[in-house]
């Protein structure tokens, strides 16, 4: 699907075709005759609007035939059916700087193409580079606000493992580490791709445009920040919860032993009673009472001595 867009007296207007100054956003589901037809009509190489059909695509730039192409990697929730796929994944996005537009290529609908069209109609369209900024600045809030989410989710989820322990709930958490990934990654890369925008003035910006660009990199480097620190948070949770749960499987299993020792010799005391051999006091009247008297009292002195050990 082919969206066109134009800002008309600070009003986004929706166009049925690409005039100067419009925004092309194209969005799934994807057709190869549209990019071809898109491709003609613009005077744009193929491969930079197809570029973004590969989830693991890099982030880069280039230019050619006077056409440049930024790729970088945006958030966007997974909507895989799979329980243990990550909640949020990083998915690639095109910017075409044409002669005359501005051209966006998504693989996923994303919410930093939806805040970027919100606020269009203040966008000025001929000046095409504070507009790929303003792109790359919703990505990064678009990050951001995402974080805060994982973030508040898994101080639910710890809260949750404090009252007790499920696997659903350590999975949960395993999700939420794997979206951390894929951000670490992501921001990684994307400032790598804004310094060296910023290095050789690719964009050809002016020192007003390059001042914006140096906050964008500072933003994206406090995201950056705050996904590194959620990761070893989230690690160190993770840790410590399988040493909980490892001191409480031991602790199990000292009482279970303890609980074994002391019943093991009173049934010694009964079997060694009921062979079929001659036994001392075997036609008393007491003869049922001294084994039981026995075997209270070895149970009694075993289980004194395990909790004056504080082995129980």
């Amino acid at each position: 699907m082919i969206q066109y867009f134009k800002n008309i007296n600070y009003q986004t207007i929706a166009i049925d075709k690409p005039e100067n100054g419009s925004w092309v956003n194209i969005l799934p589901p994807l057709k190869q005759e549209e990019f071809s037809e898109l491709s003609n009509s613009l005077d744009i190489p193929l491969e930079f609007l197809t570029d973004s059909l590969d989830i693991d695509e890099r982030t880069r730039f280039e230019e050619a035939d006077n056409v440049k192409l930024l790729v970088i990697k945006t958030p966007t929730e997974n909507n895989s059916f799979n329980e243990s796929d990550a909640y949020y994944i990083t998915i690639p996005i095109c910017i075409i700087i044409t002669h005359n537009q501005i051209v966006t290529v998504n693989s996923f609908e994303n919410g930093a193409i939806k805040k970027f069209l919100n606020t269009f109609q203040n966008r000025h369209p001929d000046n095409r580079k504070m507009m790929v900024l303003k792109i790359i600045e919703k990505i990064i809030q678009t990050y951001l606000e995402y974080l805060k989410e994982i973030n508040q989710r898994r101080n639910i989820l710890e809260q949750k493992l404090y009252a007790a322990s499920r696997n659903e709930h350590l999975l949960q958490l395993m999700r939420i580490q794997k979206s951390l990934v894929y951000f670490v990654t992501a921001l990684r890369s994307n400032e790598m791709l804004l310094m060296k925008i910023e290095r050789t003035n690719f964009l050809g910006l002016n020192e007003d445009e390059k001042e914006f660009l140096g906050d964008l990199i500072i933003d994206n480097s406090q995201a950056l920040e705050m996904a590194n620190i959620y990761t070893n948070i989230l690690s160190s949770t993770l840790d410590a919860f399988a040493s909980i749960i490892a001191n409480n499987q031991n602790e199990v299993l000292r009482r279970l032993s303890v609980i074994t020792i002391v019943l093991s010799l009173p049934v010694l005391v009964a079997s060694i009673y009921g062979m079929n051999v001659p036994i001392p006091y075997a036609h008393s009247p007491f003869a049922f009472y001294i084994p039981v008297f026995l075997s209270l009292v070895i149970s009694l002195v075993i289980g004194w001595f395990f909790l004056k050990k504080k082995i129980f």
